[in-house]
């Protein structure tokens, strides 16, 4: 299995919401107008996040973003006790620095996807 990059955020997409970025320009997800701010984890977040909100779900990608490239800002807020990464803006495409397919195993467990060589 692979690890996260330590320098790194991770955001949970649809393939269908990353395909649909690739076309618009940008990524927009519809916490931007709910919350104000795109949800997304550290590296030793993503899997915990996956597992508590999606469990089970297939069709989604990882989005791996290198923070130094994004043109919103970002902010890490205390939820539930642990600071998150929160995007205050679209994302940017040259941002995402890797994407990830990202199922569940057969118990619809994540885990830290494989990188494609």
């Amino acid at each position: 299995m692979s690890e996260p990059a330590a320098d790194r955020i991770y955001h949970i997409a649809s393939e269908k919401t990353w395909l649909e970025a690739l076309e618009f320009g940008e990524y927009l997800h519809s916490s931007l107008g709910s919350d104000g701010f795109i949800h997304c984890s550290t590296g030793g977040q993503v899997v915990r996040t996956a597992n508590r909100y999606f469990p089970g779900q297939s069709g989604l990608v990882l989005l791996e973003i290198d923070p130094a490239l994004a043109a919103s800002e970002i902010r890490y807020e205390d939820s539930g006790g642990e600071m998150f990464p929160h995007l205050y803006g679209p994302l940017n495409l040259d941002a995402v620095v890797d994407v990830m397919r990202f199922p569940p195993d057969a118990q619809g467990d994540f885990h830290f996807p494989e990188r494609e060589v």
